[in-house]
């Protein structure tokens, strides 16, 4: 589990259709891959969206203008039930009617709070955009001067079936070759050696996220994910009557090395619905640096934020006023994303035009009521009197750190139009049981049913 939290107990527009497709992230790769300052990467972009400018706050009287009065309504509750002493006074909302790009609600919205896990929709939809949601990763083997060297591709979904598959492919190469000993290698050269982010600490490791290296086995929580990956592969062959001569080593593979055997990823459009359901802050990791590197960054923090940011900007036409971004997980204490950036990153996924690129993170969000999803039952999500009438009518990503609770997502009003929404909160002194009850209300506010 990725958030930081206790264990369980439409309307027309005027718009493009075109979606971008292949040739759009080519030209965000290109863009990217052309060494350029920072400041000139906030510039103006020949693949700019429409640039909607940062949603400021709004008086009283403005929330209601031009609204509906089934809107109206939804405004004044939220301007009551946002008062909520369980969700403290650093709080902050946005409201969006995604068919006409209103604003219909804004509480601070443009105050830069810390996001928890929301972060994740920002870099699933660099992911998606960069890499494309058919990519797949690759985990290779291979052979040179008696060694075997089982060489990460950034797969963090890799499993022990496939490594089993993996070994047996070795095997069968080894054995028709004669061979019958070998030694085993790690080559996790991908990415740099781990390091850790501003705003983490050493205590994340490595059961809240592991060091960020290019080869795992499932999941494995442990400090040194590629020998662990190394040593199961070991042990497969050596039941296959291999001798593994030596213990498991880290060694970059040679050039001259013979292919062995590989498996591929399933797309990226599922590993991304995974990491959306379940917060997997590992998943956020590891893409963060192979969307880093298609872009032609370096495989670090700062390189996979940087790219994040340029996809939002120009890709987007996503505000990042009061954004900073330290990680892929949101885990760093020192994330700040305004609400109003969190709903205009969700309000794109509403869109035609991005359809076909950024589903999977629609898909991916987890369902009020969902089990399995971190807005399930065993997490005590949408199960008090005011929002349980939103179980199935919610879909939300959800953030908790110590001091920080979110919650980003989507709703259908009655007559089928979506309402995107964010709430963020930083400080709050009840219970974080308690405080995501609260917040759980205001997406039923939203919805409608919690009239």
């Amino acid at each position: 589990m990725s958030d930081i939290t206790s264990a369980p107990g439409g309307r027309g527009r005027h718009r493009k259709t075109k979606q971008p497709g292949e040739g759009v992230r080519r030209a965000v790769v290109l863009a990217l891959a052309v060494p350029v300052a920072s400041a000139a990467l906030a510039g103006p972009s020949a693949f700019a969206a429409d640039n909607r400018a940062t949603v400021a706050g709004h008086s009283k009287s403005d929330q209601t203008a031009g609204v509906d009065s089934g809107d109206q309504q939804m405004v004044a509750n939220l301007e009551s039930r946002i008062a909520d002493p369980r969700l403290g006074t650093e709080v902050s909302g946005v409201v969006l009617d995604a068919g006409s790009d209103a604003t219909l609600w804004d509480h601070n919205g443009s105050t830069a709070l810390m996001p928890a896990s929301n972060a994740k929709l920002a870099t699933a939809t660099a992911a998606l955009t960069v890499l494309g949601p058919e990519h797949r990763f690759q985990t290779k083997v291979v052979y040179g001067h008696g060694t075997l060297t089982l060489v990460g591709g950034g797969d963090r979904t890799l499993s022990g079936d496939d490594l089993a598959q993996l070994a047996r492919t070795a095997v069968a190469g080894l054995k028709k070759a004669g061979l019958t000993t070998v030694k085993v290698a790690v080559d996790d050269s991908l990415f740099p050696e781990p390091t850790l982010a501003d705003g983490w600490n050493e205590g994340y490791y490595p059961d809240t996220v592991a060091p960020v290296r290019a080869l795992v086995v499932d999941g494995h929580g442990v400090m040194d994910t590629s020998i662990d990956a190394g040593q199961v592969f070991a042990r497969l062959l050596a039941a296959d009557g291999v001798t593994v001569d030596g213990d498991v080593t880290h060694a970059t593979a040679d050039r001259s090395a013979v292919p062995v055997a590989h498996h591929r990823s399933a797309p990226l459009a599922d590993i991304v619905q995974h990491m959306l359901k379940t917060s997997d802050n590992n998943i956020a990791e590891t893409l963060l640096r192979m969307t880093a590197l298609r872009a032609g960054r370096p495989a670090t923090f700062e390189g996979g934020t940087e790219v994040v940011r340029h996809v939002l900007s120009h890709r987007y036409g996503v505000s990042l006023d009061n954004f900073e971004l330290h990680d892929g997980s949101g885990l760093s204490r020192s994330d700040r994303i305004p609400a109003a950036t969190l709903a205009q990153i969700l309000e794109r996924v509403t869109e035609p035009r991005y359809a076909h690129t950024l589903k999977p993170v629609l898909d991916g969000l987890p369902v009020a009521g969902e089990a399995g999803s971190t807005l399930g039952p065993e997490y005590g999500r949408f199960d008090d009197p005011h929002s349980e009438c939103a179980v199935g009518k919610v879909r939300a990503k959800t953030g908790t750190l110590t001091g920080a609770i979110g919650l980003s997502g989507l709703t259908r009003t009655d007559d089928g139009e979506w309402r995107v929404f964010s709430f963020v909160e930083n400080g709050a002194t009840a219970a974080q049981a308690d405080t995501k009850d609260a917040m759980d209300g205001l997406a039923a506010t939203v919805n409608g049913c919690w009239a």
